[in-house]
């Protein structure tokens, strides 16, 4: 049975927070005072702690910043209003697990309190990851070599297992895609279905009808009912591509369904309630369109909870190599895998690479159709690409680099071993 510690200042709702989560059979310790709690945390072992932001003396931020110091791998989720919502940002920054809006639904707030318990406890029983498969293994194929791309793993790994919403945002072509199919592969609803509408290819009409569904007649060819991607997609998550081209209209339709979890089709009065988590990306800083009148307020505080940010890759050159390894591996003959020559990997490192990842795989696809005895040279290369002047000072190795019979994992503990030999040199 998980023993849960929940705090919070007001009698009333501490009561029904003890009734209700007794009934689901957790053990409660309940404590009103913040200064109690923390002296709970630390003579007494919790499986998880909720708490209210707002409380005196001692608030729920204190309260959460005690509990990571004395209790870093118990999971700790925060209640609050909506008008705290940056409060609740900070909070995940901090280290909570989750939070959860007043007023609450009772089944999601125990879904979540048996989310956290479970990622905590799978957490905990995971052996540690080396440095070499950690990235590739536990986030699909995100290649993360680089410092910056580590980071951003390392932040999809912490929004993965929650509900709160995701936004991902990066230029065009730096994998926001890939990205988030990796956070809900990554999560709890990876069992679910995964569904994705670019919001910039469709009308108004259209692309509210694919996000809300329809009833027959409703608008000009709708010959039929049809049910909407959120709805499609219950218990599982739905990205919306390029969110910041949604029309302000269906920007508050999808806000009211993030606040009740219920929808509308079009043309009906009925309402279903859908249980589908968000993701969004956009290649556009919301903030922009914010200030523009472009983007509502209320739906940027509920996607920017905390944001996973993609750099570009001219960002992250350790990326590069690997990353054209790895394509490749993915679009050449298996049996059959090139080699680098050494003068391709310094231009490759060299370029900026204004189309990001995807201009790196188009290159990669037209290098591997122009091989020349099992060998990519500079002839290989798009001209554009081979006229990059070389940069100084950017890796280049003396001889081809060799993926014949390499996994990535192979390739990246080679490169490892390279650059550490660079300091046993005398």
């Amino acid at each position: 049975m998980a023993r849960l510690l929940i705090v919070d200042d007001e009698e009333s709702i501490l009561n029904v927070l003890s009734v209700v989560l007794k009934t689901e059979k957790f053990d409660v310790i309940a404590e009103s005072n913040g200064e109690n709690a923390m002296a709970l945390l630390e003579k007494e072992k919790f499986d998880l702690m909720l708490s209210d932001i707002r409380m005196s003396p001692v608030n729920g931020m204190q309260l959460l910043k005690h509990a990571c110091d004395v209790c870093p791998n118990m999971p700790v989720i925060m209640l609050t209003a909506f008008s705290s919502m940056e409060t609740a940002s900070e909070a995940l920054k901090l280290g909570a697990f989750d939070y959860i809006l007043k007023p609450f639904k009772v089944d999601e707030l125990v879904q979540t309190i048996q989310n956290a318990i479970a990622y905590s406890a799978k957490d905990q029983a995971a052996e540690a990851p080396t440095v070499d498969t950690e990235f590739k293994c536990y986030l699909d194929n995100i290649i993360a070599e680089s410092t910056a791309m580590r980071e951003t793993c390392e932040m999809l790994k912490k929004v993965a297992p929650v509900d709160t919403p995701a936004l991902i945002l990066g230029e065009v072509g730096t994998g926001k895609k890939s990205m988030a199919q990796c956070l809900h592969n990554c999560s709890h609803r990876k069992d679910g279905p995964f569904h994705a509408v670019n919001c910039a290819e469709l009308p108004e009409p259209l692309l509210d009808s694919a996000i809300f569904g329809h009833l027959k007649d409703s608008f000009e060819g709708a010959s039929e009912d049809k049910d909407g991607m959120l709805e499609t997609a219950n218990g599982g998550s739905i990205h919306l591509v390029e969110i910041g081209e949604m029309p302000l209209s269906i920007q508050q339709k999808l806000l009211t369904y993030m606040q009740t979890k219920v929808l509308k089709k079009i043309g009906s009065s009925q309402v279903i309630e859908v249980n589908t988590r968000v993701i969004a990306s956009s290649n556009t800083p919301l903030e922009t369109l914010l200030k523009d009148g472009r983007f509502l307020q209320g739906l940027y505080q509920r996607l920017s909870i905390i944001p996973i940010k993609i750099k570009p890759l001219r960002d992250r050159i350790d990326d590069v190599i690997p990353l054209t390894c790895f394509l490749i591996q993915q679009h050449g003959d298996k049996d059959i895998l090139p080699q680098l020559a050494p003068d391709v990997c310094a231009i490759l490192e060299s370029y900026t690479w204004p189309g990001n990842c995807k201009e790196l795989q188009n290159v990669i696809k037209h290098a591997l159709e122009n091989v020349k005895d099992g060998v990519i040279t500079k002839d290989s290369l798009p001209q554009n690409i081979a006229d990059t002047p070389l940069v100084k000072n950017r890796r280049q190795d003396d001889e081809a680099v060799s993926v014949k019979g390499k996994s990535l994992k192979a390739f990246l503990s080679m490169k490892k071993q390279e650059y550490l030999q660079q300091f046993t040199k005398g």
